[in-house]
């Protein structure tokens, strides 16, 4: 009865750590996942935008999408280009980054507030440093170069930006810490003012 009862706790003892490793694989598989889904859909996205440059009006990215390819935002120096979707809905965050609606358009006046993961496209914001140029376009294709002002990490609830109509800027946020796999309050923020206007 004694080695019974040690033979089923060993039983139960190897299916547990089985359950643990499948569990750890499945966590894995799918992490490794959401970037491979981010850069398949950051093709189609980019295929949409330049059909919007080319018939002069924003188009989907695919017919069921909530969302349209608004923009282009990109830093020469890490070699990192991603387009602006439309929407902050939970299918355009997987697909890119988002203009944060209620926040200026690219290219017009006041703050262009744009938002996207931590894991996937707005990872590299850890490695921007003041003073670097980055370009951002509307639908009409027109690059704009900006130049990095300031960086903050600040609490989702006091991130605010002040209603000012003069000047041209962006505000790229994301959530913070990076590598964090916990959601949380914090925000990651990188801002910037135009310097020139130059042709795509």
């Amino acid at each position: 009865m004694i080695h019974t009862r040690k033979n089923n706790g060993c039983r139960a003892l190897r299916a547990a750590c089985v359950a643990l490793c499948a569990l750890g694989i499945a966590t894995t598989a799918w992490g490794a996942a959401i970037p491979i889904e981010a850069k398949l859909k950051q093709i189609l996205v980019e295929r949409a935008y330049e059909r919007g440059i080319e018939n002069g009006a924003a188009e989907k990215p695919w017919a069921s999408a909530d969302m349209k390819a608004i923009g282009k935002i990109s830093h020469p120096r890490l070699g990192k280009s991603d387009v602006i979707l439309s929407a902050g809905t939970v299918e355009a965050m997987r697909a890119g980054p988002t203009l944060v609606p209620g926040s200026a358009n690219i290219g017009e006046a006041g703050t262009s507030v744009i938002a996207a993961h931590r894991d996937t496209h707005f990872a590299y914001l850890q490695h921007v440093k003041v003073g670097d140029i980055m370009r951002a376009a509307a639908s009409d294709g027109v690059m704009r170069d900006y130049r990095v002002t300031a960086t903050q990490i600040v609490d989702a609830d006091e991130f605010a930006i002040a209603e000012d109509s003069a000047g041209n800027r962006l505000a790229l946020s994301t959530c913070y810490p990076f590598g964090s796999q916990r959601g949380g309050k914090m925000r990651y923020v990188v801002h910037a003012e135009q310097i020139e206007e130059r042709k795509k």
